[in-house]
């Protein structure tokens, strides 16, 4: 035992006595419980660190009600290193509807309440109080898309950058395997803190904007705060710089002084990603926890065969975290991953994922991106593709075929998302079929997100029809490989730009395709992202025209409900939605009404929904027959930022 707890980095005075430790050189306090596998923030960048000769203890989940438990592992020779963890502490808390969450994947036996709201601004506070003369150095998603003024959901404000509430000496934006090493290099120099201010993909505070030459002004966080025009000038700035080659310096007043933030850190190579996953993780929980941690059996068998997403989205913060450049591990290093995890003890033959945030991206949009950078106002793929985009999958499909002739593997599924646009853009129907044919488990999930072409051009995403193009192709391929599989779509409600007329497009478009979501998602706003601008400021940044936006409770209501037009307890809601909207026509008993009649007795309410058209093949759209059982364990949950 003693053997196996030593392969993990400290967690206690215990661990440090027994790998000769006095005094660390790095503190990380995470949000999360303590998982040392490659999908967790906290396991690489303390792997990465001990590989360059760093010592790196973790406190997981301190109880922040008093400041003993951050003094644990004593005071940190060079800074303490401080993340929420693998998601936003507000998203990991509430709904959008605002209710509290009941279950936390990410902390043993998923019980809810082990971390604080805001959870990086106060382990820093706290962490300041435990070692005042420490450096603090914050990272992860949490920081990363705060790093500026920014409006807040939660709060229903614009609040200052995390850096001045977080009382923080460095920020750390986007994957941090670059940066961090460069201000470990340059604290272990002896340069102060205070000094270490030009490091690609780091934020920092300054008093003077005298010492930046050439950085663009945004508009201050007091006229962000006041004045939404202005908040969509900073967003569009920001959006623009965020590029390793060509991205300028940027400088946002605050009342303080003012944030800096420097161009964001080149993406790692493929040599360099091949090096940080072949890092010793264990890719197990800590031996501390007696209990179950829910998150790792989203990742136990799963492999990241890349980083970085051209796609796009506006509801999707992955732009403003990881960037639109994508790089690829090599196959040798997947392999040899995969090989290891056919010899773990509970591997039953089943590969769970290979992918990234998008599965089938494994390369950059095209060659100009590694020369000049990505294009400051033009996009690759979204509701119109760009002509220079590099549409091949073949490396895709050469690394999902080597995958599959692995001693010990039964199947590889593919889970963490496909985008079908891309996919139809391919010069064959290789991809699609090798996909369908060896690498789904029954139902394929995409994200077509809507049926109307201009909330689809708001979500930047591409129209309705392309969607209905991959429908009819996805069926066909099965009908000739003789398999029924289905599709299922993910949507989103109340989008901005979504008003109740296109709500009651959306839903004539699921009883059409006898779709019935048993879950659906309400558009979330979360910091970094496009959507969020609009919902704040209820302008559309990219052409600063005025765009529609929910805000009431209600019609938020309205538009989920629409969605799910065959539960009763929402046909109330659906009538008086549909009467807004001045379409009593879909009320009745017809074959293309949505609701029955509220006249109607119990047992014709009944009947009326019997007679409503059957959904094929489950919780599913398209594609018909009986559902395929599942296997290889539970797909990824989607996240949108």
């Amino acid at each position: 035992m003693a053997k196996q707890k030593n392969a993990f980095p400290p967690v206690s005075r215990e661990d440090m006595r027994a790998r000769g430790i006095d005094q660390l050189d790095f503190v990380f306090v995470s949000g999360d419980a303590y998982i040392d596998h490659p999908s967790f923030g906290a396991a690489i960048i303390t792997r990465l660190l001990e590989s360059r000769g760093y010592t790196v203890g973790i406190i997981a989940q301190p109880d922040w009600h008093s400041v003993e438990p951050f003094r644990v592992l004593g005071k940190p020779r060079l800074a303490f290193l401080i993340s929420s963890g693998n998601i936003d502490s507000m998203v990991n808390h509430y709904s959008v509807s605002g209710s509290r969450r009941t279950i936390d994947a990410y902390t043993e036996e998923g019980i809810a309440g082990r971390r604080p709201d805001r959870a990086t601004i106060v382990y820093a506070n706290r962490c300041k109080q435990a070692y005042s003369n420490v450096a603090m150095v914050i990272g992860g998603i949490e920081a990363s898309l705060r790093r500026f003024a920014h409006y807040d959901y939660w709060d229903n404000r614009v609040r200052h950058s995390i850096l001045y509430d977080g009382c923080a000496d460095i920020l750390i934006y986007g994957m941090g395997e670059r940066a961090i090493v460069q201000v470990a290099d340059a604290l272990k120099s002896g340069k102060p803190v205070s000094e270490i201010t030009d490091i690609p993909g780091t934020c920092v505070r300054v008093n003077s904007a005298d010492d930046v030459k050439g950085a663009v002004l945004l508009p201050s966080y007091t006229e962000v705060a006041n004045d939404k025009r202005k908040y969509c000038e900073a967003f569009n700035a920001q959006t623009r710089e965020q590029d390793a080659v060509r991205g300028k310096h940027l400088l946002q007043p605050h009342e303080r002084g003012f944030v800096l933030c420097n161009p964001p850190a080149r993406p790692l190579s493929t040599k360099e990603l091949d090096e940080v996953y072949a890092l010793p993780f264990t890719r197990k929980p800590h031996p501390m926890y007696r209990g179950y941690i829910p998150a790792i059996e989203e990742v136990s068998f799963s492999i990241t065969s890349a980083r970085g997403c051209f796609g796009n989205c506006n509801f999707c913060a992955l732009t403003f975290h990881q960037g639109r450049v994508v790089t690829g591990r090599s196959h040798a290093s997947i392999l040899v991953e995969a090989e290891k995890l056919t010899w773990d003890a509970e591997f039953k033959g089943y590969i769970h994922d290979v992918g990234g945030p998008t599965a089938n991206f494994r390369h950059p949009a095209c060659e100009k991106q590694l020369k000049s950078g990505v294009c400051a106002d033009r996009q690759c793929i979204g509701f119109t593709p760009c002509r220079q985009l590099d549409t091949s999958e073949d490396d895709y499909v050469a690394l999902l075929r080597k995958l599959r002739e692995l001693p010990r593997v039964k199947k590889v599924f593919v889970r963490s998302g496909v985008r079908y646009d891309y996919a139809m853009l391919d010069r064959d129907d290789t991809f699609l079929r090798e996909l369908i044919e060896h690498h789904v488990s029954g139902q394929l999930k995409v994200a077509p997100e809507h049926v109307s072409d201009r909330v689809l051009k708001y979500m930047n995403k591409p129209p309705h029809a392309v969607y209905e193009r991959f429908v009819q192709k996805y069926e066909a391929i099965n009908k000739s490989l003789g398999m029924r599989q289905y599709l299922v779509p993910y949507l989103i409600s109340s989008h901005p730009g979504s008003n109740i007329h296109d709500a009651i497009e959306l839903a004539q478009y699921l009883k059409q395709t006898g779709h019935r979501p048993e879950q659906v998602q309400d558009f979330y706003p979360t910091p970094g992202t496009a959507s969020t601008c609009m919902y704040h400021t209820g302008l559309d940044p990219a052409s600063m025209q005025t765009v529609y936006v929910v805000k009431t409770r209600e019609e938020k209501a309205m538009q989920r409900a629409l969605m799910q037009c065959h539960i009763r307890r929402n046909w109330p809601l659906i009538r008086k939605a549909l009467r807004s909207a001045d379409r009593e026509d879909l009320i009745g008993s017809g074959k293309n009404c949505l609701v029955p009649p509220d006249y109607l007795s119990p047992d014709e309410q009944r009947a009326s929904a019997m007679n409503r058209p059957q959904q094929r093949g489950g919780n599913a759209t398209r594609g018909g027959g009986k559902k395929n059982a599942r296997s290889g364990g539970r797909p990824p949950k989607r996240d949108r930022g």
